[in-house]
């Protein structure tokens, strides 16, 4: 672990990353020794950190830790959490303040390989996301409803949230597209939700690939009735959904067509 680019595990409790969640962050996969699409990453964590108003990490000083780091830890995924910093007591920011950076190393999951393959069961939560419109997208410290979500669906691989009106928004660590007719269609998330690198990454490809997009409102009765649905994350890619309630699918073809998309652009 590095915090501000020094090796250590503790940071001071007058940190409002601590005291209020007041940061953003980013998860990413290291694979033999490359860092996965750090550009866009760091893209994310630069608009997120002006959304708030925090200063964002010089790149070249993210880089030079982050190479550091991957080649201490060829296979791991990597957090990089971006605080606004020390505080004195109360809500309000101080101005001009320094940010903490911190990068947290944990190994690769084992996920089943069945998952890629053959689907997983994504299950409903009871809870509901709030509307924030000046957070939405932003993958921002306070998570709270996540860790709830979560504890809904321990012993299953995805939950599925919905916002406060009934929308599909994602799951709980991922984003979700479904396929109507050869199309995609990911739900709007200018209201809550989070927006991914790999949401974006799917997106850019299926229109390189000429495929139909639509980023829009999404009814929970529409997931039921896509011809496919599948989920996306950094760490584990995309997963095709085989189970949720009463319904089962077993053809993945578009997920499949799409993750060999995404694979050919990591290769260049």
């Amino acid at each position: 672990m590095l915090i501000n680019g020094e090796p250590g595990n503790t940071i001071s409790i007058r940190d409002r990353g601590l005291l209020y969640g007041d940061g953003v962050f980013r998860t990413l996969l290291v694979s033999n020794g490359q860092p996965q699409h750090w550009p866009l990453h760091y893209q994310k964590l630069k608009h997120d950190c002006e959304a708030l108003g925090i200063a964002c990490p010089d790149f070249d000083g993210l880089v030079a830790e982050l190479s550091g780091l991957s080649d201490a830890h060829p296979d791991a995924v990597l957090k990089l959490i971006v605080t606004r910093g020390l505080s004195a007591r109360g809500y309000a920011p101080v101005p001009q303040a320094m940010p903490t950076h911190i990068w947290d190393v944990a190994p690769l999951p084992e996920y089943p390989e069945s998952y890629a393959l053959q689907g997983v069961t994504l299950r409903l939560c009871e809870l509901r996301l709030g509307h924030q419109p000046r957070l939405a997208g932003i993958k921002h410290l306070n998570r709270l409803e996540s860790v709830l979500a979560a504890a809904e669906c321990a012993d299953v691989a995805e939950g599925l949230l919905l916002d406060s009106d009934g929308h599909v928004i994602e799951g709980v660590r991922s984003n979700v597209f479904l396929i109507f007719n050869g199309h995609l269609i990911t739900p709007d998330l200018s209201r809550c939700g989070v927006a991914g690198v790999q949401r974006d990454r799917v997106m850019v490809c299926a229109r390189q690939q000429g495929m139909r997009i639509e980023v829009r409102d999404v009814e929970l009765n529409e997931l039921f009735a896509a011809d496919e649905v599948f989920l996306t994350n950094s760490v584990f890619g995309l997963w095709p959904v085989s189970h949720f309630g009463q319904r089962r699918w077993t053809d993945f073809s578009h997920a499949q067509k799409i993750r060999a998309w995404l694979e050919r652009s990591d290769h260049g």
